[in-house]
């Protein structure tokens, strides 16, 4: 049943454009201004996972919200930290965390991430709580949003009962349909970004790794099939790309999800096929409220011009504030 109708969001003009709000954020927004506190948490498998906190001054603290960021995203891109600025100023505390080999230090092990890791989800998470909250949430944009939609609805029974809700944004919950759209022409300039960044963490494991990871094809990949196939799939314990994609994919975890989960998409989002719009799912769900906005592109959601605060981060706070009864 929640399926929530169609907000009245509107970006400021002119950026009724999904590809204009996908990119102005990135490259035009001003820093959020925040105070992180970097931690490093060692963890059982002997590598580390690297975490930026960010305290609310609010007493008493309403919880821990735990953000987890986008492909080749770190905790101190924009769109995190304007996430961890608007719900600490309304009285949250926030970790801010980095995938394996994104906090710009090399982890330790052969593995890096991908849009299935729940298990660094969870230690975070875990760690966090170990602080003594009562309330917790999980924001998640894009792959983040992935691992987190998957993390609740592969095991509901793992989840902490501290957890109230989630948000998440921009999800490519089909990763095998998500990779098709992202092969076209249109997308190239994404493409060449996103790339750029996981080859030179190829080159940068097998450097440490030459008997397990061969560099041998890595200049010619420019999309995610043959690079998942190579790399991602065989380091992570996959049989191939096709098989990453399947098991990975959020969509075949939604109905088992416990917990209040908000999943945001923009119509006009350049990054998602119709399949990433689970209305099916969502219907035959009491836990997913999906809510699809007409505008925002992939990760976009801007304010108004004399607005600090994004949409997306507003509407965040709102949901957090309603399930968690604050």
């Amino acid at each position: 049943m929640p399926i929530l109708p169609a907000p009245a969001y509107r970006p400021p003009f002119p950026f009724s454009s999904g590809h204009l709000q996908t990119i102005y954020p990135t490259l035009f927004r001003k820093t959020p201004h925040t105070e992180p506190i970097r931690e490093r948490i060692e963890i059982p498998d002997g590598d580390f996972i690297d975490i930026d906190w960010h305290r609310s001054r609010a007493v008493p603290c309403r919880g821990l919200a735990v953000v987890s960021h986008g492909l080749e995203g770190h905790s101190r891109k924009k769109y995190p930290l304007g996430m961890a600025r608007c719900l600490s100023s309304g009285g949250w505390d926030v970790i801010c965390l980095n995938f394996r080999c994104c906090s710009g230090k090399p982890n330790r092990l052969p593995r890096f991430y991908h849009s299935g890791v729940t298990d660094d989800l969870h230690l975070v998470l875990s760690h966090g709580l170990a602080k003594g909250y009562d309330h917790a949430a999980l924001i998640g944009f894009s792959m983040g949003g992935n691992q987190t939609l998957k993390y609740l609805g592969e095991n509901p029974g793992l989840v902490p009962t501290q957890v109230a809700a989630a948000v998440v944004f921009s999800v490519p919950c089909r990763l095998d349909d998500a990779v098709v759209v992202m092969d076209k022409v249109s997308n190239r300039p994404y493409m060449h970004y996103f790339m750029k960044g996981l080859r030179k963490k190829i080159r940068e494991k097998a450097a440490r790794f030459p008997e397990l990871i061969d560099t041998d094809g890595l200049d010619q990949m420019i999309t995610f099939e043959p690079f998942d196939d190579k790399y991602t799939a065989p380091l992570h314990g996959f049989k191939n790309a096709a098989d990453y994609y399947q098991r990975c994919s959020s969509i075949h975890h939604i109905s088992s999800i416990q917990v209040p989960s908000l999943l945001v998409q923009a119509q006009d989002d350049p990054f998602l096929p119709a399949s990433c719009y689970p209305v099916s799912e969502a219907e035959d769900s009491d836990k997913l409220f999906l809510e699809i906005t007409d505008f925002g592109g992939h990760v976009g959601f801007m304010g108004g011009w004399m607005q600090r605060d994004y949409w997306s981060e507003q509407r965040a706070l709102a949901f957090l504030e309603e399930m968690s009864g604050n």
